[in-house]
């Protein structure tokens, strides 16, 4: 065999085998941004079969950019034990105790790397088209290449088997957008709707974060910013820290939820 032959039979060997064994897992994940990250490498760290699903090429989230292209970002205190899994160095704000700064290039490697060798595993450019949904639980996703979706093109889906779904999607809330216009479902809302995202209140949406980090519906579960917007909590801009803490929580609940 050609040395051509080689690299490519290996290539599609090993990601078939890959895809092949995500196909029914414990938890699928739609983005890769940091809270799903964490939630990713505790999951998987605890023995939990765990994928993420992001959508586009890096995984990572709104955390590349920092604050408008200047490539750091805070974290509080609460959150600087989560960095330290990660090995992700931080520095304090002089003046500000309790506040930390930290290169957010570094911050979204680190997770993606610890994420990564905890077990957990990723596939990039990949899109969530739609949900499964089978007597009255969400089972898990419908899957497609990003170009494929993006392109239009009439490309039959693939399917992905959890026993738990988890929201990272950010803003959007794309998947709980899937579950209640399509299969209509009434979340754990106030309104059983998508309440929506409220403007900038640091302190609140560092807080709401995390508290609005729950099952929305049996087998769908939310974190980060697509909690926030599910709940309709503020948002909190390049501060990091509720993200993290809400990653973690998250992976918490799934865990008992998978025991039980």
């Amino acid at each position: 065999m050609s040395v051509e032959n080689i690299i490519s039979h290996a290539i599609v060997r090993t990601f078939s085998d890959k895809l092949i064994d995500a196909l029914n897992i414990d938890v699928a994940i739609v983005g890769g941004g940091p809270s799903a990250l964490v939630a990713a490498h505790d999951l998987a760290l605890n023995g939990v079969k765990t994928a993420i699903f992001e959508r586009k090429l890096a995984p990572g989230g709104g955390t590349w950019g920092g604050g408008m292209l200047f490539n750091e970002v805070v974290v509080q205190e609460e959150a600087t034990g989560i960095l330290k899994d990660f090995g992700i160095r931080f520095q304090p704000i002089p003046g500000n105790p309790g506040y930390y700064t930290l290169d957010s290039v570094e911050m979204a490697s680190a997770l993606i790397y610890g994420a990564v060798h905890s077990g957990a595993k990723i596939f990039n450019a990949v899109s969530v088209e739609d949900i499964v949904f089978k007597e009255g639980k969400v089972n898990g996703l419908v899957i497609n290449w990003t170009p494929v979706e993006r392109l239009g093109m009439h490309v039959d889906p693939l399917t992905v088997i959890a026993s738990a779904v988890l929201d990272g999607t950010g803003h959007p809330s794309e998947i709980m957008h899937l579950a209640t216009e399509k299969a209509g479902i009434n979340l754990d809302t106030p309104t059983g709707k998508i309440i929506g995202e409220k403007p900038m209140w640091v302190d609140s949406g560092e807080a709401s974060t995390i508290d609005n980090t729950k099952e929305y519906f049996p087998g769908l579960f939310a974190c980060g910013m697509s909690a926030n917007n599910v709940s309709g909590g503020y948002r909190m801009g390049p501060i990091f820290g509720g993200m993290l803490l809400s990653g973690r929580k998250a992976a918490n609940l799934i865990m008992k939820k998978i025991k039980k």
